[in-house]
Protein backbone atom coordinates (compact mmCIF):
# COMPACT_ATOMS: atom_id res chain seq x y z
CA UNK A 1 0.00 0.00 0.00
CA UNK A 2 0.88 3.82 -0.52
CA UNK A 3 1.10 6.39 2.30
CA UNK A 4 -1.79 7.51 1.12
CA UNK A 5 -3.94 4.56 1.16
CA UNK A 6 -6.85 4.02 3.91
CA UNK A 7 -7.09 0.24 4.65
CA UNK A 8 -10.07 -2.15 5.04
CA UNK A 9 -10.29 -3.78 8.79
CA UNK A 10 -12.10 -6.32 9.59
CA UNK A 11 -13.21 -6.52 13.66
CA UNK A 12 -13.98 -9.80 14.80
CA UNK A 13 -15.87 -9.25 18.40
CA UNK A 14 -18.60 -7.02 18.94
CA UNK A 15 -17.81 -6.99 22.59
CA UNK A 16 -16.57 -3.27 24.62
CA UNK A 17 -13.14 -3.64 22.59
CA UNK A 18 -14.25 -4.59 19.05
CA UNK A 19 -16.81 -1.62 19.16
CA UNK A 20 -14.51 1.19 20.82
CA UNK A 21 -11.81 -0.17 18.24
CA UNK A 22 -13.94 -0.08 15.66
CA UNK A 23 -15.96 3.96 16.57
CA UNK A 24 -12.53 5.37 16.37
CA UNK A 25 -11.33 3.69 13.12
CA UNK A 26 -14.80 4.69 11.71
CA UNK A 27 -13.99 8.38 13.08
CA UNK A 28 -10.67 8.71 11.35
CA UNK A 29 -12.09 7.98 7.95
CA UNK A 30 -11.25 4.21 7.98
CA UNK A 31 -13.65 1.07 6.27
CA UNK A 32 -15.14 -1.39 9.01
CA UNK A 33 -16.45 -4.18 9.11
CA UNK A 34 -17.24 -6.04 12.80
CA UNK A 35 -18.62 -9.77 12.99
CA UNK A 36 -19.83 -10.50 15.58
CA UNK A 37 -20.99 -14.00 16.41
CA UNK A 38 -24.20 -13.55 18.47
CA UNK A 39 -27.63 -12.75 17.12
CA UNK A 40 -28.17 -9.74 18.22
CA UNK A 41 -26.40 -7.21 21.28
CA UNK A 42 -26.42 -8.51 24.63
CA UNK A 43 -28.07 -6.63 27.27
CA UNK A 44 -27.04 -6.66 31.02
CA UNK A 45 -24.14 -8.70 32.56
CA UNK A 46 -21.57 -8.04 34.84
CA UNK A 47 -21.33 -4.78 36.53
CA UNK A 48 -18.02 -3.28 34.91
CA UNK A 49 -15.56 -0.04 36.03
CA UNK A 50 -13.26 2.56 34.36
CA UNK A 51 -9.96 2.50 36.48
CA UNK A 52 -6.90 4.56 35.57
CA UNK A 53 -6.05 5.88 32.01
CA UNK A 54 -9.17 4.17 30.83
CA UNK A 55 -11.48 7.45 32.32
CA UNK A 56 -9.38 9.84 29.96
CA UNK A 57 -9.91 7.54 26.72
CA UNK A 58 -13.61 7.52 27.68
CA UNK A 59 -13.71 11.22 27.83
CA UNK A 60 -11.66 11.92 25.07
CA UNK A 61 -13.99 9.39 23.07
CA UNK A 62 -17.08 11.38 24.10
CA UNK A 63 -18.19 8.70 26.29
CA UNK A 64 -18.52 10.34 29.39
CA UNK A 65 -22.18 11.70 28.96
CA UNK A 66 -23.54 8.45 27.67
CA UNK A 67 -21.77 6.54 30.63
CA UNK A 68 -23.26 8.58 33.45
CA UNK A 69 -26.81 7.68 32.24
CA UNK A 70 -26.11 4.14 33.01
CA UNK A 71 -24.12 4.54 36.17
CA UNK A 72 -24.97 1.59 38.60
CA UNK A 73 -25.78 3.17 42.02
CA UNK A 74 -23.29 0.80 44.22
CA UNK A 75 -22.46 2.52 48.01
CA UNK A 76 -19.51 0.03 48.68
CA UNK A 77 -18.67 -3.32 49.28
CA UNK A 78 -19.17 -5.41 52.55
CA UNK A 79 -18.67 -9.11 53.75
CA UNK A 80 -20.68 -10.94 55.88
CA UNK A 81 -20.86 -14.12 57.94
CA UNK A 82 -23.47 -17.12 57.51
CA UNK A 83 -26.08 -15.38 59.60
CA UNK A 84 -25.43 -11.80 57.45
CA UNK A 85 -23.72 -10.35 60.42
CA UNK A 86 -20.92 -7.68 59.16
CA UNK A 87 -17.38 -8.45 58.94
CA UNK A 88 -16.31 -5.55 57.56
CA UNK A 89 -17.20 -3.26 54.88
CA UNK A 90 -15.04 -0.84 52.27
CA UNK A 91 -17.34 2.21 51.27
CA UNK A 92 -17.13 2.86 47.48
CA UNK A 93 -15.14 6.57 48.44
CA UNK A 94 -13.07 4.58 51.04
CA UNK A 95 -10.15 4.84 48.48
CA UNK A 96 -11.11 7.53 46.37
CA UNK A 97 -13.49 5.78 44.41
CA UNK A 98 -10.53 3.17 43.24
CA UNK A 99 -11.45 -0.17 45.71
CA UNK A 100 -13.39 -2.59 44.95
CA UNK A 101 -16.06 -0.82 44.27
CA UNK A 102 -14.94 1.89 41.83
CA UNK A 103 -16.80 5.18 41.41
CA UNK A 104 -17.46 4.40 37.44
CA UNK A 105 -19.51 1.34 37.56
CA UNK A 106 -21.80 0.20 34.84
CA UNK A 107 -23.13 -3.21 33.04
CA UNK A 108 -21.02 -4.23 30.42
CA UNK A 109 -24.36 -4.30 28.17
CA UNK A 110 -24.87 -1.02 28.83
CA UNK A 111 -21.47 0.38 28.38
CA UNK A 112 -21.81 -1.24 24.76
CA UNK A 113 -24.75 0.33 24.30
CA UNK A 114 -23.33 3.56 24.54
CA UNK A 115 -20.45 2.13 22.05
CA UNK A 116 -22.72 1.68 19.77
CA UNK A 117 -24.97 4.27 19.67
CA UNK A 118 -21.82 6.56 19.31
CA UNK A 119 -21.18 4.04 16.27
CA UNK A 120 -24.46 4.81 15.04
CA UNK A 121 -24.19 8.20 14.62
CA UNK A 122 -20.72 8.17 12.98
CA UNK A 123 -20.80 8.99 9.01
CA UNK A 124 -18.58 6.70 7.05
CA UNK A 125 -18.14 2.93 6.03
CA UNK A 126 -18.92 0.50 8.59
CA UNK A 127 -20.46 -3.04 7.74
CA UNK A 128 -21.54 -4.43 10.95
CA UNK A 129 -22.83 -8.17 10.78
CA UNK A 130 -24.38 -10.05 13.26
CA UNK A 131 -24.55 -14.10 13.52
CA UNK A 132 -21.30 -14.48 11.92
CA UNK A 133 -17.67 -14.74 12.78
CA UNK A 134 -14.17 -15.98 10.72
CA UNK A 135 -13.71 -19.77 10.12
CA UNK A 136 -10.48 -19.35 8.25
CA UNK A 137 -7.41 -17.04 7.66
CA UNK A 138 -4.94 -16.94 4.79
CA UNK A 139 -2.94 -13.86 4.71
CA UNK A 140 0.07 -12.55 2.54
CA UNK A 141 2.60 -9.40 2.74
CA UNK A 142 -0.38 -7.31 1.52
CA UNK A 143 -3.73 -8.60 3.60
CA UNK A 144 -5.72 -11.10 4.81
CA UNK A 145 -7.93 -13.40 2.63
CA UNK A 146 -10.71 -14.32 5.12
CA UNK A 147 -13.38 -17.50 5.35
CA UNK A 148 -16.92 -16.92 7.25
CA UNK A 149 -19.28 -18.89 8.65
CA UNK A 150 -21.79 -17.49 6.11
CA UNK A 151 -19.60 -18.75 3.56
CA UNK A 152 -18.31 -15.32 2.42
CA UNK A 153 -14.81 -14.60 0.96
CA UNK A 154 -13.02 -11.52 1.86
CA UNK A 155 -10.10 -9.47 1.63
CA UNK A 156 -8.86 -6.89 4.08
CA UNK A 157 -5.56 -5.32 5.19
CA UNK A 158 -6.05 -6.00 8.95
CA UNK A 159 -7.51 -8.46 11.08
CA UNK A 160 -8.44 -7.27 14.41
CA UNK A 161 -9.58 -9.98 16.63
CA UNK A 162 -11.40 -9.01 19.71
CA UNK A 163 -13.21 -11.87 20.01
CA UNK A 164 -12.17 -12.55 23.84
CA UNK A 165 -10.50 -15.03 25.97
CA UNK A 166 -11.39 -17.81 23.54
CA UNK A 167 -10.58 -15.74 20.69
CA UNK A 168 -10.83 -18.28 17.08
CA UNK A 169 -8.56 -15.59 16.07
CA UNK A 170 -5.96 -15.76 18.12
CA UNK A 171 -6.29 -19.73 17.50
CA UNK A 172 -6.19 -19.64 14.11
CA UNK A 173 -3.66 -16.58 13.78
CA UNK A 174 -1.37 -17.48 16.45
CA UNK A 175 -1.89 -21.58 17.47
CA UNK A 176 -3.88 -23.33 20.41
CA UNK A 177 -5.28 -21.36 22.99
CA UNK A 178 -3.08 -23.14 26.06
CA UNK A 179 0.02 -22.08 24.08
CA UNK A 180 -0.57 -18.48 25.67
CA UNK A 181 -2.95 -18.92 29.09
CA UNK A 182 -1.98 -19.68 32.90
CA UNK A 183 -4.92 -20.90 34.67
CA UNK A 184 -5.18 -19.02 37.84
CA UNK A 185 -6.58 -21.40 40.24
CA UNK A 186 -10.43 -21.29 40.01
CA UNK A 187 -13.12 -20.58 38.36
CA UNK A 188 -16.06 -17.79 38.25
CA UNK A 189 -19.72 -17.66 37.63
CA UNK A 190 -22.10 -14.56 36.84
CA UNK A 191 -26.35 -14.71 36.79
CA UNK A 192 -29.15 -12.55 37.25
CA UNK A 193 -31.12 -13.39 40.33
CA UNK A 194 -34.22 -11.87 41.90
CA UNK A 195 -33.13 -8.97 45.03
CA UNK A 196 -33.53 -10.96 47.87
CA UNK A 197 -36.05 -8.90 50.27
CA UNK A 198 -32.33 -9.44 52.84
CA UNK A 199 -29.88 -7.83 50.47
CA UNK A 200 -29.16 -4.36 51.56
CA UNK A 201 -29.64 -2.07 48.74
CA UNK A 202 -27.14 -0.69 46.95
CA UNK A 203 -24.19 -2.97 48.10
CA UNK A 204 -22.31 -5.38 46.81
CA UNK A 205 -22.43 -8.03 49.72
CA UNK A 206 -20.31 -11.19 50.00
CA UNK A 207 -20.20 -14.42 52.15
CA UNK A 208 -16.30 -16.49 51.92
CA UNK A 209 -16.36 -19.89 52.82
CA UNK A 210 -13.03 -22.27 52.27
CA UNK A 211 -12.62 -22.64 48.30
CA UNK A 212 -15.23 -20.14 47.50
CA UNK A 213 -17.29 -16.89 47.35
CA UNK A 214 -20.63 -16.06 46.82
CA UNK A 215 -22.40 -12.55 46.59
CA UNK A 216 -25.10 -10.14 45.46
CA UNK A 217 -24.07 -7.00 43.34
CA UNK A 218 -26.75 -4.45 42.51
CA UNK A 219 -28.00 -4.16 39.09
CA UNK A 220 -29.70 -1.26 36.84
CA UNK A 221 -32.79 -2.11 37.86
CA UNK A 222 -33.72 -2.33 41.83
CA UNK A 223 -35.49 -5.68 41.32
CA UNK A 224 -32.80 -7.69 40.12
CA UNK A 225 -29.49 -8.54 41.32
CA UNK A 226 -26.09 -10.18 39.63
CA UNK A 227 -25.06 -13.39 41.53
CA UNK A 228 -21.31 -13.65 41.91
CA UNK A 229 -19.34 -16.23 42.20
CA UNK A 230 -16.02 -17.56 42.64
CA UNK A 231 -14.69 -20.86 42.78
CA UNK A 232 -11.13 -21.83 43.77
CA UNK A 233 -10.54 -26.07 42.56
CA UNK A 234 -8.37 -27.46 40.01
CA UNK A 235 -8.58 -26.66 36.32
CA UNK A 236 -10.75 -29.30 34.62
CA UNK A 237 -11.28 -29.19 30.80
CA UNK A 238 -14.59 -31.86 30.86
CA UNK A 239 -16.67 -28.30 32.18
CA UNK A 240 -15.92 -25.87 29.06
CA UNK A 241 -19.96 -26.17 27.30
CA UNK A 242 -21.00 -27.91 30.26
CA UNK A 243 -24.08 -26.07 31.86
CA UNK A 244 -24.85 -28.80 33.96
CA UNK A 245 -21.72 -29.59 35.38
CA UNK A 246 -20.70 -26.24 35.86
CA UNK A 247 -24.28 -25.79 38.00
CA UNK A 248 -23.80 -28.84 40.03
CA UNK A 249 -19.83 -27.63 40.96
CA UNK A 250 -21.69 -24.29 41.90
CA UNK A 251 -24.21 -26.20 44.22
CA UNK A 252 -21.61 -28.60 45.61
CA UNK A 253 -18.93 -26.33 46.58
CA UNK A 254 -21.64 -23.74 48.24
CA UNK A 255 -23.74 -26.07 49.49
CA UNK A 256 -22.99 -25.55 53.22
CA UNK A 257 -22.24 -21.42 52.75
CA UNK A 258 -25.20 -20.45 55.02
CA UNK A 259 -26.76 -16.51 54.58
CA UNK A 260 -28.40 -16.28 51.20
CA UNK A 261 -27.07 -19.17 49.16
CA UNK A 262 -29.69 -21.50 49.50
CA UNK A 263 -32.17 -18.32 47.14
CA UNK A 264 -29.34 -17.38 45.41
CA UNK A 265 -28.41 -21.06 43.95
CA UNK A 266 -32.45 -21.72 44.13
CA UNK A 267 -32.31 -18.93 40.49
CA UNK A 268 -29.44 -21.16 39.14
CA UNK A 269 -30.80 -23.61 36.76
CA UNK A 270 -33.68 -20.75 35.50
CA UNK A 271 -31.20 -17.77 34.82
CA UNK A 272 -31.31 -17.08 31.08
CA UNK A 273 -27.76 -15.15 31.29
CA UNK A 274 -25.73 -18.03 33.45
CA UNK A 275 -21.70 -17.26 32.62
CA UNK A 276 -18.93 -19.25 34.22
CA UNK A 277 -15.72 -19.64 32.92
CA UNK A 278 -12.25 -20.81 34.27
CA UNK A 279 -9.64 -17.64 35.40
CA UNK A 280 -7.16 -17.58 33.60
CA UNK A 281 -4.13 -14.82 32.45
CA UNK A 282 -3.27 -14.09 28.72
CA UNK A 283 0.17 -13.76 27.82
CA UNK A 284 1.38 -13.34 24.05
CA UNK A 285 4.50 -13.22 22.71
CA UNK A 286 3.57 -10.44 20.44
CA UNK A 287 0.45 -8.83 19.98
CA UNK A 288 0.76 -9.35 15.95
CA UNK A 289 1.19 -12.17 13.22
CA UNK A 290 1.70 -10.45 10.20
CA UNK A 291 -1.79 -8.37 9.06
CA UNK A 292 -3.26 -9.91 12.73
CA UNK A 293 -3.59 -8.32 15.61
CA UNK A 294 -5.12 -8.66 19.27
CA UNK A 295 -7.31 -6.16 21.31
CA UNK A 296 -8.83 -6.96 24.73
CA UNK A 297 -9.02 -10.03 26.17
CA UNK A 298 -7.80 -12.09 22.91
CA UNK A 299 -4.42 -10.82 23.47
CA UNK A 300 -3.94 -9.60 26.79
CA UNK A 301 -6.45 -10.80 29.60
CA UNK A 302 -5.53 -10.67 33.03
CA UNK A 303 -8.71 -12.37 34.41
CA UNK A 304 -11.72 -10.46 36.52
CA UNK A 305 -9.62 -10.15 39.44
CA UNK A 306 -7.64 -7.89 38.39
CA UNK A 307 -10.47 -5.65 37.81
CA UNK A 308 -8.89 -4.21 34.79
CA UNK A 309 -10.41 -5.95 31.84
CA UNK A 310 -12.10 -3.20 30.85
CA UNK A 311 -10.01 -0.34 31.45
CA UNK A 312 -7.35 -2.28 29.34
CA UNK A 313 -9.90 -3.38 26.34
CA UNK A 314 -10.80 0.98 25.95
CA UNK A 315 -6.82 1.37 26.22
CA UNK A 316 -5.94 -0.85 23.66
CA UNK A 317 -8.53 -0.01 21.21
CA UNK A 318 -7.74 3.65 21.51
CA UNK A 319 -4.19 3.05 21.06
CA UNK A 320 -4.57 0.89 18.31
CA UNK A 321 -7.20 3.13 16.24
CA UNK A 322 -4.79 5.85 17.00
CA UNK A 323 -1.85 4.73 15.20
CA UNK A 324 -3.55 3.17 12.29
CA UNK A 325 -5.09 6.35 11.95
CA UNK A 326 -1.94 8.33 12.15
CA UNK A 327 -0.08 6.17 9.19
CA UNK A 328 -3.11 4.18 7.63
CA UNK A 329 -1.25 3.41 4.61
CA UNK A 330 1.67 1.56 7.03
CA UNK A 331 -0.15 -0.91 8.61
CA UNK A 332 2.62 -2.88 9.87
CA UNK A 333 4.51 0.32 11.46
CA UNK A 334 0.83 0.98 13.35
CA UNK A 335 0.68 -2.59 14.87
CA UNK A 336 4.42 -2.20 16.22
CA UNK A 337 4.09 1.18 17.53
CA UNK A 338 0.36 -0.24 19.14
CA UNK A 339 2.63 -2.78 20.87
CA UNK A 340 5.41 -0.87 22.25
CA UNK A 341 2.69 2.48 23.45
CA UNK A 342 0.12 -0.20 25.53
CA UNK A 343 2.83 -2.77 26.71
CA UNK A 344 3.76 -0.50 29.59
CA UNK A 345 0.13 -0.34 30.69
CA UNK A 346 -0.24 -3.78 30.61
CA UNK A 347 2.16 -4.82 32.53
CA UNK A 348 0.77 -3.30 35.22
CA UNK A 349 -2.46 -3.62 34.40
CA UNK A 350 -2.72 -7.50 34.94
CA UNK A 351 -1.41 -7.46 38.23
CA UNK A 352 -3.50 -8.82 40.79
CA UNK A 353 -3.99 -6.95 43.39
CA UNK A 354 -3.62 -8.64 47.24
CA UNK A 355 -2.46 -11.72 46.47
CA UNK A 356 -4.87 -13.12 43.96
CA UNK A 357 -7.31 -16.07 44.72
CA UNK A 358 -5.22 -17.42 47.17
CA UNK A 359 -6.17 -13.98 49.31
CA UNK A 360 -9.63 -14.19 47.61
CA UNK A 361 -10.78 -17.63 48.78
CA UNK A 362 -8.62 -19.45 51.08
CA UNK A 363 -8.40 -23.26 51.34
CA UNK A 364 -9.16 -23.54 54.96
CA UNK A 365 -11.08 -21.99 58.39
CA UNK A 366 -7.90 -21.03 59.43
CA UNK A 367 -6.55 -19.22 56.28
CA UNK A 368 -10.44 -17.51 56.00
CA UNK A 369 -9.83 -16.02 59.23
CA UNK A 370 -6.52 -14.63 58.66
CA UNK A 371 -7.89 -13.17 55.28
CA UNK A 372 -10.81 -11.90 56.75
CA UNK A 373 -8.74 -10.00 59.58
CA UNK A 374 -6.12 -8.29 56.73
CA UNK A 375 -9.53 -7.42 54.76
CA UNK A 376 -10.43 -5.64 58.16
CA UNK A 377 -6.88 -4.26 58.53
CA UNK A 378 -7.25 -2.67 55.34
CA UNK A 379 -10.07 -0.97 56.02
CA UNK A 380 -8.00 1.46 58.83
CA UNK A 381 -7.21 4.55 58.16
CA UNK A 382 -3.65 3.68 59.05
CA UNK A 383 -3.38 1.02 55.62
CA UNK A 384 -4.98 3.65 53.44
CA UNK A 385 -1.54 4.44 51.79
CA UNK A 386 -0.92 1.14 51.67
CA UNK A 387 -4.29 0.01 49.50
CA UNK A 388 -3.92 3.35 47.50
CA UNK A 389 -0.52 2.07 46.54
CA UNK A 390 -1.91 -1.33 45.27
CA UNK A 391 -4.70 0.83 43.69
CA UNK A 392 -2.78 3.01 41.71
CA UNK A 393 -0.47 0.98 39.49
CA UNK A 394 -1.50 2.22 36.14
CA UNK A 395 -1.98 6.28 37.09
CA UNK A 396 1.60 7.36 36.09
CA UNK A 397 0.92 5.59 32.53
CA UNK A 398 1.10 8.16 30.33
CA UNK A 399 -1.47 8.28 27.77
CA UNK A 400 -0.58 8.84 23.80
CA UNK A 401 -2.60 11.53 22.35
CA UNK A 402 -4.17 11.60 18.94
Amino acid sequence: MTASTTPRILVAGGGIAGNAVALQLLRAGIAVTVVERATAPRPGGQAVDLRGPSREVAERMGLTEGIRKHLLHEKGMVVVDRDGNQKYRMPMDMFDGKGPVADIEISRGDLNGVLLTELAGVAGELDYRYGDWIEALDQDADGVDVTFASGAVERYELVIGADGVHSKTRALAFGPEEQFTTYLGGYMSFYTIATPPQAEPDWMTTRVVPRASIGVRPDSDPATSKAIITLRTDADPALRRDIPAQQRLVREMLAEAGWLAPEILAQLSTATDFYFDELVRVDMPTLSAGRVTLLGDSGFCGSPMTGMGTAMAVVGAYILAGELAATPGDVAGALARYEAAITPFLDKAKEIPGGGIQMMVPKTKLGLAAAQQVGKLLTTKVMKPVMMKMLETTDDYTLPSY
